[in-house]
């Protein structure tokens, strides 16, 4: 398996905050701790290590042992969540949405970039254990995110009535989809093994949570990957504090939105990716997770009748913190408070509102993490190199949209010279004369002059534009392969990532998807990678 690389500005799918904060621009400097490189993690160790309670880690290590109690857990995990007890162990994190069968591709590659990255770490710095972890976001309610994913360009979608936390959603219905998703992935020993992993994870447990573990837990298991549920009343007791400081203080609106105001300065085309609110906690409970506003003195959770005063609800969260839920602005505090995490890695949008959040940290005195943005990569089969390399085709050109795409390509292969450039430029000489004629006339003329020149270059661009469209019908089988080749691996017009499930190049690389994956992936590159297998 080959690998190339290409600067993720050239690709077209990233904003500039992004491409500033991975080329490390000055601008970008102040909304971040470190930027991570092996060197500097020297230093993030060192103050997560003399920030981080001792009695947190006995406790986050015995709710792991009781969310794993029915999960058949790999040694090497096993051995990775006992190590959380010990001062020289700390865990390099990601998180994902509870996406129907993990959704799109890229689950998989925030996984190996998090499993590699402490590989990597544990190189450089033996004396210490890193534990990579992924973090579900079992209390998120958003089902209509989750409820699909995408197989042989048709989206596989579980129909379902669901309110509150996506976690606790019975399987209910999933023996239907199932049916559909066999029925497309044909036959074959790789189709049996994804049929096989499909049932065991969603029509053999009780509920979402359950089934995403034991999904994750199976792919990436025995490279000692640890799955943790914040929806957990042991953990959220060290939440207890925080909740209060949002919640009575508004300490995190007044951070972020301060941090907001900075990044605009910074620069213009800065796109706030999560605006907060002056409570960053949901009211979750059976079936409800609604969030929590302040009226009249009052704090009343939205479309119950559920209210507390502030004496009753501070009451309320000491002895039920399990009943509050963090929002996007509010959850990476939660993880941080609870794991001995150096380096959390994401994708761009999670990246940017992380970015939104160092000051409230420093507000809340808790470590801010180091922010990896993740591989990202496109697949290519060695059918798909064998046919790019038939038409000449550069994997870089294939990100280009897929009008410039057909005209670059048009103009490059045929026999026909398309570019115009040189006649404009012999009319643009030819009309200097007439101007230095017409300067030694009338006024008038000179407009008259003007206006020919407009005219006549409108005419060549004209000209220009007809006869790429005739190249383009004559060369239309060539285009129509082009264009299929561009579609297979963008599809929707957008990133295969973004899009495609891990199944389908499971059907066809089996048990050596992931390995090979893990093999070329490298966490600390800062370019979007081309995987020929």
């Amino acid at each position: 398996m080959n690998i190339d690389c290409l600067p993720f500005k050239e690709t077209g799918y990233f904003s500039t905050l992004i491409i500033d904060y991975i080329e490390e621009k000055k601008q970008i400097s102040n909304f971040y701790n470190r930027f991570p490189s092996l060197d500097n993690f020297k230093a993030q160790i060192a103050e997560k290590e003399a920030n981080f309670p001792k009695q947190n880690r006995a406790v986050l290590a015995k709710a792991l042992l009781r969310q794993y109690k029915n999960t058949q857990t790999y040694d090497l995990t096993g051995d990775n969540i006992e190590s959380l007890k010990d001062d020289k162990t700390f865990t390099i994190v990601t998180g994902h949405q509870l996406n129907l069968f993990t959704g799109p591709l890229y689950f998989l590659y925030k996984i190996i970039s998090t499993i590699n990255l402490t590989n990597e770490l544990k190189q450089r710095y033996p004396e210490y254990n890193f534990v990579p972890v992924y973090w579900m976001a079992t209390e998120d309610h958003d089902f209509d995110e989750i409820n699909y994913f995408n197989f042989g360009g048709k989206k596989i979608q579980w129909n379902k009535r669901v309110s509150g936390a996506v976690g606790k959603v019975s399987l209910d219905g999933l023996d239907e989809v199932f049916a559909i998703y066999e029925s497309q992935l044909g036959g074959g020993k790789n189709a049996e093994v994804l049929k096989t992993l499909f049932k065991n994870a969603y029509l053999n447990h009780e509920n979402l949570t359950d089934a995403t573990r034991y999904l994750a837990n199976v792919l990436f298991g025995e490279f000692g990957l640890v799955i943790v549920d914040g929806d957990s009343p042991e953990l959220k007791k060290q939440l207890v504090t925080y909740i209060k400081k949002d919640v009575f203080e508004n300490t995190a609106f007044a951070k972020v939105s301060e941090t907001i105001g900075s990044l605009k300065e910074a620069s213009s085309s800065y796109n706030v990716q999560v605006n907060p609110r002056e409570i960053n906690y949901f009211y979750l409970a059976d079936g409800v997770r609604e969030r929590i506003v302040e009226k009249e003195g009052r704090y009343v959770v939205n479309d119950t009748g559920i209210e507390f005063s502030e004496e009753e609800l501070k009451k309320d969260i000491e002895n039920n913190p399990e009943n509050y839920s963090p929002n996007v602005i509010a959850r990476p505090l939660y993880q941080e408070v609870i794991l001995p995490n150096l380096c959390y890695i994401g994708g761009g949008g999670e990246i940017a509102y992380w970015l939104e959040l160092k000051s409230t940290f420093e507000a809340m005195n808790v470590t801010f993490p180091m922010l990896l943005v993740r591989n990202s990569a496109v697949v290519l089969t060695e059918k798909q190199v064998d046919k790019l390399n038939k038409m000449n085709l550069s994997v870089k050109d294939l990100f280009l949209n897929q009008h410039s795409f057909i005209n670059k390509k048009i103009r490059e292969i045929s026999n026909i010279e398309i570019d115009f450039t040189e006649q404009k430029q012999l009319l643009l000489e030819h009309f200097s004369a007439l101007y230095a004629i017409a300067e030694q006339t009338d006024g008038s003329f000179l407009g008259a002059v003007k206006a020919q020149e407009v005219k006549q270059l409108k005419g060549l661009e004209n000209l220009e534009k007809r006869l790429l469209k005739a190249q383009r019908i004559k060369l239309k089988d060539h285009v129509i392969r082009m264009v299929d080749i561009q579609n297979e691996l963008f599809p929707n017009k957008s990133l295969q990532e973004r899009n495609q499930n891990f199944s389908e190049l499971y059907l066809e690389y089996g048990s050596n998807l992931i390995p090979n994956l893990m093999e070329r992936l490298k966490p600390l590159t800062k370019d979007f990678l081309v995987v020929k297998m």
